[in-house]
C-alpha cells in the first residue's frame, strides 16, 4: 500500500506542477494584455489632451484678435473725439494731470 500512496503523491505533484505552469502562462498573458491596454489608454488620453490644447490655443487667439480690434476701435474713436474738440481734450488732460499731481503730492 505504501507503493500506491507514493504513486498517488507523485501523480498529485505532477498535476500541481502542470497547473502551476498553466497559471504562470496565464499570468504572463494577463500582464501583457494589461500593458497593451495601458498603452492604448495612454495614447487615447494623449490625443485628447493635444486636441484640447489646440482648441484652447485657437480660443485664445480668437480672444486676442477681438481684444486687439476693440482697442484699435477705441483708439480711433478717442482720436476722432480729440480732433473734433481739441479744447475740451486739452482741458480734460489738464484736469487729469492736476488730479494725479495732487494725489501723488499727498504721499
Amino acid at each position: 500500500m505504501s507503493q500506491a500512496t507514493k504513486s498517488n503523491v507523485s501523480e498529485l505533484n505532477s498535476d500541481v506542477s502542470k497547473q502551476m505552469a498553466v497559471l504562470r502562462d496565464d499570468i504572463a498573458t494577463l500582464t501583457e494584455t494589461v500593458a497593451e491596454l495601458g498603452k492604448a489608454q495612454g495614447a487615447v488620453l494623449k490625443s485628447a489632451a493635444a486636441e484640447k490644447a489646440e482648441n484652447l490655443a485657437d480660443s485664445g487667439a480668437a480672444a486676442a484678435g477681438a481684444l486687439k480690434a476693440r482697442a484699435e476701435k477705441t483708439y480711433a474713436d478717442t482720436e476722432g473725439a480729440v480732433r473734433a474738440n481739441p479744447g475740451a481734450a486739452i482741458g480734460i488732460a489738464a484736469g487729469i494731470g492736476f488730479l494725479f499731481g495732487t494725489l501723488s503730492a499727498r504721499r
